[in-house]
């Protein structure tokens, strides 16, 4: 990490003058509010973190806190942006929020925590910094008002990151697929991300660190404080992490996982890598709600098919069946799943647009959608040309459930295929250009 992420960094001295001085407060006293904002806020907190990016942190933090009262400007911009994004701010909603925030005003010590994770050679990033993971903004309202590190850094784009997920008590099938995907996928330079969980979590970042050869090799997400490695015992593979590879949460130090913020954490692991594998997962697991996060914000997201007997596989065979998830066999099926077909082998042929290309002739409209899968075809086909339609119009045409809907729209318009208007979404700006 840079010294510009670094806390305490960016504060003014006596020796500055002017717009340096200023700028250098501006900046720290950002980063102290957005500190105490992680220890404030739930992950996840939909109101809160949509206050922060209509207030700002300072002027959030005063507010939420009970410091100070919002004007009716600003309580009404606050509504407006969240009934927009399809929440509707009620009296008994805020007054409740007002309540549960003011139980964890006492306890907040920001420039105590800054020290706390600087003495053990971490830090705050926040948005706006240089490292900043602009996957984490792909979340939306649910996006992270900061995050602390722990670690060698720098934070990886999630272009070069591929989350490999999946079930605590992994069998041996899983296992080795996992240390085949991971080994193979960190040796061409990709990190590795997952949650540092016992299972397949810990082979996926094992595997990383033995073979892996990017900056850095492996991420963990965590659940609590960074402060203290959980589970304890992955005390020795987690300290390996943060010597080698970097740990991330948005809880600051000391704070407890709970099942909640395991369950939050997983929208980050789905938002910082640039695809999900899921190795193993029960019918109801922490790694299908990975996926679950990854397809609602576009990522892809691949299934390993086990044994039909075998319970740590029924969840893939889930996702698989009731989902756009796609099978993974092997590194190269892993490897499609990255934005641009991730890295290639020295062996590997010509890059996938240019295989079966046409030579000439044909129209650029017939073109424009080749590379499509089925799923993105036919949300694609189902968008109008000029007027905007509804999510539930889509569905309707298209044969899909919302949340696929929903994926397929976000990676579509990420291509410019797909506009979003106020009245729902149309063919983007790569058709009507």
């Amino acid at each position: 990490m840079s010294t510009a992420h670094r806390p305490g960094t960016g504060t003014g001295t006596g020796a500055d003058t002017g717009t340096e001085s200023r700028a250098r407060a501006d900046t720290s006293a950002e980063r102290i509010a957005r500190a105490a904002l992680t220890r404030l806020l739930e992950p996840g907190s939909v109101l809160g973190t949509t206050a922060v990016r209509v207030w700002g942190a300072a002027r959030a933090l005063q507010i939420l806190t009970g410091a100070d009262t919002p004007g009716p400007d600003e309580r009404q911009e606050l509504s407006l942006v969240l009934s927009g994004e399809g929440t509707q701010l009620t009296e008994r909603t805020w007054t409740k929020s007002l309540e549960g925030w003011a139980a964890r005003t006492a306890s907040l010590a920001p420039e105590r925590d800054l020290e706390s994770l600087g003495r053990l050679g971490g830090g705050l990033l926040i948005p706006g910094d240089a490292g900043w993971p602009p996957g984490a903004d792909d979340l939306g309202a649910a996006a992270p008002v900061a995050l602390w590190y722990r670690g060698t850094g720098p934070v990886p784009r999630r272009e070069t990151t591929l989350a490999v997920v999946g079930s605590r008590d992994a069998t041996a099938y899983g296992q080795s697929v996992t240390r085949t995907l991971a080994s193979g996928a960190a040796a061409r330079g990709l990190t590795m991300m997952s949650g540092g969980a016992y299972g397949i979590d810990a082979m996926a970042h094992r595997a990383a660190l033995a073979s892996g050869t990017g900056a850095p090799p492996t991420a963990a997400v965590m659940a609590g404080g960074l402060d203290r490695y959980y589970p304890a015992g992955h005390e020795d593979l987690l300290r390996e992490v943060s010597a080698r590879g970097l740990l991330l949460s948005e809880m600051p130090p000391g704070a407890s996982p709970t099942r909640h913020r395991f369950l939050q954490r997983n929208r980050l692991i789905a938002g910082l890598s640039g695809a999900v594998v899921v190795v193993e997962a029960r019918w109801r697991s922490g790694a299908q709600n990975t996926a679950g996060h990854a397809l609602g914000i576009g990522r892809e997201v691949g299934a390993v098919p086990g044994p039909v007997t075998s319970p740590q596989s029924a969840g893939c065979h889930r996702l698989l069946r009731e989902s756009p998830a796609v099978v993974v066999t092997d590194l190269e099926e892993a490897l499609a799943l990255m934005p641009g077909g991730g890295p290639r082998a020295a062996t590997a042929g010509p890059p996938a647009a240019e295989v079966g290309a046409p030579s000439g002739g044909g129209s650029s409209a017939a073109r424009i959608h080749d590379h499509l899968t089925v799923e993105e075809l036919l949300v694609y086909e189902a968008l109008p040309l000029r007027s905007a339609v509804p999510v539930d119009r889509l569905c309707a045409a298209a044969g899909l459930g919302p949340g696929a809907v929903m994926g397929t729209l976000k990676k579509l318009q990420r291509q410019s295929l797909a506009e979003q208007l106020a009245a729902g979404w149309r063919r983007g700006p790569a058709v009507h250009g």
